[in-house]
């Protein structure tokens, strides 16, 4: 592990990919491209219930949620020499937590992350701080009644620091990593006073909140059962 740790660059057998995976990641050799292929990845609606893939059941699945797909931006900047860095957005109770993974560009942060929506994704790399880079999701995270909830960020996490066993070809849901992220201290945001103040978004602002990339497909109605007949059946 500690080994793992101090290399800069992430080589296949520390991965633990195969060579077709590693391929895959390799080609994306930019944040923007990263960004792009995530944005080309369809969302998961984990429609069989909630999921949290490996960077491997992502490849193999072809869709990602958030945390999902920054998994794959993390193994994609380590393979590139960049620190395969996470950040995690806490919000109110009524809604979902986001995590995205960032990078630096000199002094200043930007930000790669998976979306459905529009207004949660790339960001250039222009923030002086980790704060202000996370201050930039705060208007466009709303919840389904237009309430602004996004409440704090987590300092940057170098995945490095987990086996990527757990995180990278696990073949199973990696909540033990979703807890340890979920888990790090937090930096509040706002103030319980600016909360109390927050002003609902519009119901023009949450109409055009409701375009997604990749909508959920549409739920099978169940098949009628044919109705019961005393009628003997005809002989053929």
């Amino acid at each position: 592990m500690a080994g793992r740790m101090t290399r800069r660059y992430g080589r296949r057998s520390d991965l633990g990919l195969t060579a077709a995976e590693f391929s895959r990641l390799e080609r994306l050799d930019t944040p923007q491209k990263i960004q792009r292929y995530l944005n080309a990845t369809p969302t998961n609606h984990e429609i069989g219930g909630e999921t949290l893939y490996s960077v491997r059941e992502v490849l193999k699945n072809r869709c990602a949620h958030c945390m999902e797909g920054a998994f794959v931006a993390a193994a994609a900047l380590w393979i590139h020499g960049e620190p395969p860095l996470l950040m995690h957005l806490d919000c109110d109770l009524s809604d979902y937590p986001h995590a995205i993974a960032v990078f630096r560009r000199g002094r200043c942060w930007g930000a790669i992350s998976k979306t459905n929506g529009a207004p949660l994704r790339f960001r250039d790399p222009v923030y002086r701080s980790l704060r202000e880079l996370a201050m930039s999701y705060f208007h466009e995270y709303f919840d389904k009644r237009g309430r602004k909830t996004l409440r704090s960020f987590s300092a940057a996490y170098d995945m490095r620091r987990i086996d990527p066993a757990h995180w990278v070809t696990n073949g199973k849901d990696c909540w033990d990593v979703h807890d340890k992220l979920a888990g790090l201290r937090h930096y509040p945001l706002v103030t319980a006073r600016q909360t109390r103040l927050l002003v609902a978004r519009d119901p023009f602002e949450r109409q055009v909140g409701k375009l997604v990339q990749y909508p959920a497909p549409a739920k099978k109605k169940p098949e009628k059962k044919p109705a019961k007949t005393t009628a003997k059946p005809r002989k053929r």
